[in-house]
């Protein structure tokens, strides 16, 4: 009895959704086109740490060759991004890595995947909240936030942020209105903003040809710690490195790259799009990769621009940009480095605030969060849901500081690109037809009828090939089938383990000792076999507008690389991770798991199954298909005279 239970909880836990992909009614405005997209990507991963970022990196870890590291980082992103877009085509909804996890790997990673979002989505707003309004006040002279200490002083060190950012607050239920009032107008006000940036950043990288010299790509460090003159900063050793174009050596372009990977992140939110694209099978895929290839472009043309108009070792880590066109002679440009800074970090909120009432709305559409929250107002949009998301992050930025918080978006991000590429390894090797799963949520005694209904059936079914490793390793059928979408199936749950460990370890301070060397020599082995054996398998011919190539390799190094950045978090970021998991744990228990949509789907199903095999059994099916005629082996089916020549 528990054991049945236990997997009856089990099967409950891993219900997947299906979704009909082939329908293109929408209960939101279908009126973006592909240039939104491209523009709302660009705006939301160009933010304002093109200004900063580029400055800070440079100087710490890569020097000029943080180009490179620019470029690892963007290849490791765009793994993650072309698994976006490969599930942009084939499933054109709205919610994202949250629904691409529900039609493959079930509803308790799903409801996981999206309750992470909607963290990473509210931290991501209200920080880049508190930060517009910490720029705009500095531009002003920071007189709001001097009339906030005197008058509304908050004494909770590490708890609550040291006074209250009113006009963040202002900021988020501004934007709040906007995205209430319609798509469309969001759409135009971020594109405004974006092409601003993108003429501020081009301006910078022209700036830097021209006033820029290659000589800073090769310093000599004794000349540099030599230098004599009255308006001279004499660099402390470790500062240089060992100058040229890689100072800090390779493993500093690596720490570079690990930090630069952060930059690409905010693509993602154009998957939560589906259904307010006019095309969503081609202009999500689009938009993606365009977005992505344009960020790099930027970071790429300002990192290099920066680092030529000065020497590494003299950038600010706080604001280089300004620091840099000071050190060549243009002061004036400072002003256009602000208005391209303000621009950014409207666009990157937009791009945080965006995604996050979609992914409410299509939880609370599918019954894991309350339902009050799927309701849409007659222009369309997901009012509900973005009237609680501004909420939300309005009293989060009002009363947190939120830079001990801001670790917390990393995990939900980085978990969303690692499940997203699982669920692509998944889902490429399953057969065409879905499986005809019974209900996962009958009562028992309806349960046990149609697991009768389905042993019975299958006996009459031709039998299926057996599992041996011969035919794990070469596989008889050229189209995917139950056996080897099963052994796909395992290998990527193992697989997913082992990188766990795997990055455990490698993430561990013990990485050089023997014993660690070791174990990920036969973790990396072992992973490898997997990888071919997944790679042996059948792949779906299913013809899509855009496929993740080099499968199976590109999904599984994209896991390697998200999971690792993830283990290379702090405890405390961890902790806090645990519990807001275990809040939303007590929503989905006592809530979602008896409210969801594909729960009461299923049951009704079970039932209209059982009335008809009753019927059936009764003599009451007069007319019955001959699919299901063949499957109950009955003889006299009308239209069987007709089948023999």
């Amino acid at each position: 009895m528990f054991l049945k239970t236990l997997k009856d909880l089990g099967r409950q836990l891993l219900r997947v959704k299906v979704v009909d992909c082939s329908a293109t009614e929408s209960r939101l405005a279908r009126c973006l086109n592909t240039f939104d997209l491209v523009a709302l990507g660009v705006g939301s991963t160009l933010g304002a740490g093109v200004y900063v970022l580029a400055g800070a990196v440079a100087r710490e870890n890569s020097g000029p060759a943080i180009v490179l590291s620019f470029l690892i980082a963007a290849l490791a992103s765009v793994m993650a991004g072309l698994c976006y877009a490969e599930f942009g085509a084939r499933v054109p909804k709205t919610g994202s890595a949250y629904l691409y996890s529900y039609v493959t790997v079930g509803e308790l990673w799903a409801f996981i995947t999206g309750w992470n979002l909607i963290l990473s989505y509210i931290i991501g707003t209200s920080s880049v909240a508190r930060a517009w309004s910490a720029t705009f006040d500095g531009l002003i002279g920071k007189h709001i936030e001097i009339f906030c200490r005197q008058h509304m002083a908050i004494n909770a060190p590490g708890v609550l942020a040291e006074y209250p950012d009113m006009f963040a607050v202002l900021i988020i239920i501004t934007l709040t209105g906007l995205l209430a009032f319609g798509v469309k107008e969001s759409a135009m006000v971020n594109k405004v903003f974006t092409c601003v940036n993108v003429l501020v950043l081009l301006f910078v990288v022209v700036s830097g040809l021209v006033k820029g010299s290659l000589n800073n790509w090769s310093i000599d460090p004794a000349e540099a710690l030599n230098a004599t003159g009255a308006n001279v900063t004499v660099p402390k050793p470790e500062e240089v490195g060992e100058g040229g174009f890689m100072p800090f050596g390779f493993s500093g372009v690596l720490a570079g790259a690990a930090t630069c990977f952060y930059a690409f992140v905010g693509f993602d939110c154009i998957a939560t799009t589906g259904e307010e694209v006019k095309n969503p099978q081609r202009a999500i895929p689009i938009g993606i990769v365009a977005s992505l290839l344009i960020c790099f472009l930027a970071y790429f043309g300002v990192s290099a621009a920066l680092t030529m108009m000065m020497p590494y070792y003299l950038l600010d880590k706080n604001s280089p940009l300004p620091v840099a066109f000071t050190y060549v002679g243009w002061d004036g440009a400072t002003y256009a480095v602000a208005v391209g800074s303000l621009c950014a970090l409207s666009t990157s909120l937009l791009g945080s605030m965006f995604p996050l009432p979609r992914i409410i709305y299509a939880m609370a559409r599918d019954g894991l969060l309350f339902s009050s929250l799927a309701n849409v107002s007659e222009r369309k949009t997901p009012l509900g849901a973005t009237v609680v998301a501004g909420l939300m992050s309005a009293v989060m930025a009002f009363l947190f500081d939120l830079k001990d918080l801001v670790d917390l978006m990393s995990i939900g991000t980085l978990l969303a690109y690692t499940l997203v590429a699982a669920c692509v390894l998944v889902l490429r090797y399953q057969p065409e037809q879905p499986s005809a799963v019974l209900p996962y949520q009958a009562a028992s005694q309806e349960e046990a009828e149609a697991d009768s209904i389905l042993e019975s059936n299958t006996r009459m079914l031709p039998l299926q090939e057996h599992f041996t490793l011969r035919n794990a390793l070469f596989p008889k059928n050229t189209e995917p089938s139950r056996l080897s979408g099963s052994v796909v199936n395992i290998c990527t749950s193992v697989l997913g383990l082992l990188v766990c460990v795997f990055c455990m370890i490698a993430a561990r301070d013990t990485l050089l000792e023997i014993w660690s060397l070791v174990l990920l020599g036969i973790l990396a082995l072992v992973c490898l076999i997997i990888t071919v054996v997944i790679g042996r398998q059948p792949q779906s011919k299913t013809k899509l507008s855009f496929k993740v190539p080099l499968l199976p390799v590109l999904p599984v190094v994209s896991m390697f690389i998200n999971v690792y950045l993830m283990m290379q978090l702090g405890r405390g970021t961890w902790v806090r991770f645990v519990i807001w998991m275990v809040l939303g744990f007590v929503i989905y228990f006592s809530y979602g798991i008896w409210n969801s949509t594909e729960a009461a789907l299923a049951k009704s199903n079970t039932n209209a199954d059982i009335a008809s095999f009753k019927d059936m059994m009764n003599g009451h099916a007069s007319a019955m298909p001959e699919k299901e005629a063949f499957l109950s082996g009955d003889p006299d089916t009308p239209g069987e005279e007709d089948s023999d020549p």
